[in-house]
């Protein structure tokens, strides 16, 4: 096994120019720059300097988005056991008491004093990784002769996915099944196979209906407040959702049940809903935005989750056609990379990534301007994190790494 990974390294090749795709990683810098821009501005009226920590973080993500690309990308076809392995000791451990860092009622965090890691985000690497190998040596037709390479996929996305639920942390969980069909896909596995995904996912949306129709009249029965009284519900139902997070499918679905006033649980998104709509064409100005400046788009939000706001509050429809134009560079591009690859994983690994962060992108913008409920997905590249931003590099370089290396086969 070391001697094939010897082999695959290839980290000090000579490179030239057309060995390197320029548009993805130009692309990711100036998004890089926009986000450093906003989070000073979301910040502005305030003695915080995140936006020094996110610049500390992308010099990290650089390093590691260029090591990995130097990287001939067949390598961690050898070595993605470990990782996958390491991932899940770090997804347990945060579990442990006194072990894992708990902030805002969930333990998502392992603080080694200098850095503070969020396993989830290594995970989604663990599981692409995971994903592209038991693919790449399938043999996908139909459902019958797939069913022991899709029990494989189940137990090596599965186990990771139900460790970061018990965290809990839904919106690191939600992105990884869009990523595994995804490859699914490209793979040629049987449609029937989607059309009963499919029909599964609506049966879980019913189901996830039902229990907050039964949420709400059993708050109303007893009198409680949505507010004040979470957890009431929880330990009565089966199904494995905290109550804040029935908060927020009903702020999206009926936001004058739970929060008539508007001042709770509807606050962030109607306060994101403003900071969009009166950006105009232009917007009011970099640092200008009355929203994050004065508070109303609270200050615990405006430079991560909801700083598309802040974005197209400041600089308009303008501005975020911008940073819209700049994702679609990165994501065409990425589909490109997948179907100029040579060999199967490196496609797979290629239209993995482009999905995650298709839906990153898609699920952040759609949250704040009401399209879907409010999860807490950041937008890659421009959303402060520091797990998170690394993670981002790590995966883009793997889509880097297959460009680089897709003429080397012999």
């Amino acid at each position: 096994m070391f001697s094939r990974a010897s082999e695959y390294l290839s980290v000090f090749k000579t490179t030239t120019r057309e060995r390197w795709d320029p548009w993805t990683p130009l692309a990711l810098v100036a998004l890089s720059l926009i986000g450093l821009a906003f989070i000073y501005s979301a910040q502005f009226s305030t003695e915080l300097s995140n936006w020094i920590n996110q610049v500390v973080w992308l010099s990290g993500g650089a390093l590691i988005y260029f090591a990995v690309s130097l990287v001939d990308y067949r390598l961690w076809l050898s070595i993605w056991h470990w990782f996958y392995l390491a991932t899940l000791i770090l997804l347990v451990l945060v579990l442990l008491p006194g072990v894992g860092d708990a902030r805002y009622g969930a333990q998502r965090w392992l603080d080694f004093g200098f850095f503070t890691l969020q396993p989830s985000e290594p995970a989604k690497a663990a599981v692409l990784f995971a994903t592209a190998s038991v693919l790449v040596g399938a043999r996908l037709g139909s459902i019958r002769q797939s069913l022991g390479t899709l029990g494989k996929l189940a137990l090596a996305a599965g186990v990771p996915m139900f460790l970061i639920l018990l965290q809990p942390d839904l919106k690191s969980a939600i992105v990884l099944p869009p990523m595994v069909f995804s490859m699914l896909y490209v793979s040629r596995l049987s449609t029937r196979f989607f059309a009963g995904a499919l029909g599964a996912f609506l049966v879980l949306v019913t189901i996830i209906a039902w229990d907050t129709v039964g949420y709400v009249n059993y708050m109303k029965e007893n009198k409680f407040d949505f507010m004040r009284d979470k957890g009431r519900y929880e330990d009565h139902s089966w199904i494995p959702l905290r109550d804040y997070q029935r908060n927020r499918i009903l702020t999206f679905a009926a936001p004058d049940v739970i929060d008539p006033s508007g001042m709770r649980d509807a606050w962030n998104l109607n306060q994101s809903l403003i900071s969009v709509g009166s950006g105009g064409l232009a917007g009011k100005g970099w640092t200008e935005g009355t929203q994050a400046q004065l508070g109303y788009l609270p200050r615990a939000v405006a430079h991560n989750d909801f700083i598309f706001s802040v974005i197209a509050e400041e600089k308009g429809f303008l501005g975020s056609l911008t940073v819209l134009g700049l994702f679609g560079i990165v994501l065409i591009n990425g589909i490109r990379i997948a179907g100029l690859a040579r060999d199967r994983f490196g496609t797979l690994l290629a239209v993995g990534v482009t999905v995650l962060f298709a839906v990153h992108v898609f699920v952040n913008i759609a949250m704040t301007i009401g399209l879907v409920p409010i999860t807490g997905i950041p937008l890659p590249f421009i959303s402060y994190g520091g797990s998170f931003v690394l993670s981002c590099c790590l995966l883009q370089g793997l889509v880097q790494s297959v460009y680089r290396f897709r003429k080397d086969f012999t």
